[in-house]
């Protein structure tokens, strides 16, 4: 018997070599190649045949463009993420640590959908019917009509969509579906890439909206070939710590909404609840204002949040440490450059220590000035006053730029009770806005420079 050919395929772009290489030459990532039997070809099947058939061509102006229908899943969160529903035909894929709530919330959501009328259907293979009814059971989902199937096997998941025909069907997880047609085993790049083709091709050809579970790697990133992400209409990626009760639901690709829109969500007994303000969960709750913190408003999407920035500045040895947690420590360090050259705040010999509460990641630099602010707190022993909030970007020449979307920000500070607040001259109300009830109780100082800042600080 001849032996099985074997080829090499990268996991993150799917390209082929013949040999193992340290470096994919298609994508020039390290360390990916893996080891697959190649699929032995058929030569009585022309898989381009369907090539030579001409396709109707259209006109861009003449195309009728109608906004996509959507279906709420129950979830107001969850819709959110989504972009306001699922849409028909839509292929979601959603990943996350093991454990972190995605069957969990994907189950609550079915249910909401089959309450409400949907026809829906489960499809796992990495439980069996059983542990998915007694799951539903400890949610409280009682007498859930929801459609479960316990299979990996793609050919009869296909055939099972098209008997049932549901509107909304999940399947959990993507990397345990094989296909017979290919001899590899589940979960290896080529059955991850055919297996999400042909669900792909299936819901855009039925109008079945499908909702794929992913695996993650060790790093966080999501297992099997890049190009997975590609075929789908919209990615969200499952955050938080699964020692926390809090869990964020972010959108990393959407053809149909935002990105980078977030749903908060709590774990509870029954399963995971929607919050509605998360600003309380990134907030501590200080009986007297304490030095080192300092509240900023961030942009999650479309959504102001409110988030508390502490740092903590201690006497270092001859190599003082710089440490931040959910914000880029780079741009700590040349903001503490900035604040001794600018604002003649040296902290040369100081260990400092910066944190975002809540364990929220924090990419925007509107995050500067609190950052800036809340050391110098720290470093004078002095608290910021209480209902002080402050945003915007400092450059190296240590001018205060403006942050997108300013006047969100201040509304959202203005609505939770917040008193006084710092930001860049460009992102104060215009002139006659001072009245404006969206920032009633508001006192907000404009300034141009972080020198300005530090003035504006004193005085209060």
């Amino acid at each position: 018997m001849a032996k099985e050919k074997t080829i090499y395929v990268c996991t993150e772009c799917g390209g082929t070599a013949p040999k193992w290489l340290g470096k994919c030459p298609s994508c020039n990532a390290w360390n990916t190649l893996v080891e697959s039997v190649a699929e032995s070809a058929q030569p009585t099947k022309n898989r381009f045949a369907s090539l030579a058939k001409t396709a109707e061509v259209a006109t861009l102006g003449d195309i009728d463009a109608v906004d996509m229908q959507r279906t709420p899943t129950g979830h107001d969160e969850l819709d959110r993420v989504l972009g306001g529903g699922i849409v028909e035909g839509g292929v979601v894929l959603i990943g996350g640590d093991p454990g972190i709530g995605k069957s969990t919330l994907l189950l609550q959501a079915l249910d909401s959908l089959q309450r409400s009328g949907q026809r829906t259907l489960y499809v796992t293979g990495e439980e069996s019917g059983a542990q998915v009814a007694l799951r539903s059971r400890r949610l409280g989902l009682l007498n859930s009509q929801v459609k479960v199937m316990a299979e990996i096997g793609l050919e009869k998941i296909l055939a099972t969509l098209e008997k049932e025909q549901p509107q909304i069907a999940v399947i959990d997880s993507i990397q345990t579906v094989y296909s017979d047609e290919l001899t590899s085993a589940p979960g290896s790049v080529a059955q991850v890439r055919e297996c999400a083709a042909h669900l792909t091709r299936y819901a855009k050809s039925s109008g079945t909206a499908i909702v794929l579970v992913g695996h993650v790697t060790k790093e966080g990133a999501l297992a099997g070939p890049r190009v997975l992400e590609h075929m789908v209409d919209t990615v969200l990626y499952f955050e938080g710590d699964t020692h926390s009760s809090f869990r964020l639901v972010r959108a990393i690709k959407n053809r149909f909404g935002a990105v980078n829109e977030i749903g908060v969500f709590a774990m509870t007994e029954k399963g995971l609840k929607g919050v509605s303000n998360p600003s309380a969960i990134f907030l501590s709750q200080h009986t007297d204002p304490v030095p080192g913190s300092c509240v900023m408003v961030t942009l999650e999407g479309t959504r102001p949040m409110l988030v508390e920035i502490q740092a903590l500045v201690d006497s270092g040895g001859p190599s003082p440490r710089r440490l931040s947690v959910g914000l880029d420590k780079d741009r700590l360090a040349m903001l503490l450059a900035v604040l001794h050259r600018h604002a003649g705040v040296a902290c040369m010999d100081q260990d400092v220590f910066v944190n975002a509460v809540g364990g929220v990641r924090i990419s925007e630099p509107a995050a500067d000035l609190a950052v800036m602010l809340s050391i110098t707190s720290s470093l004078r022993g002095r608290p910021l006053p209480k209902g002080f909030i402050a945003f915007g970007e400092v450059g190296l020449a240590g001018e205060v730029r403006p942050a997108p979307r300013g006047q969100e920000r201040l509304k959202e500070a203005a609505k939770l009770g917040f008193s006084v607040a710092i930001v860049p001259k460009a992102n104060a109300p215009k002139k006659g806005a001072k009245d404006n009830p969206d920032f009633e109780g508001l006192t907000i100082h404009a300034v141009e420079r972080i020198e300005e800042a530090m003035a504006v600080v004193r005085s209060l």
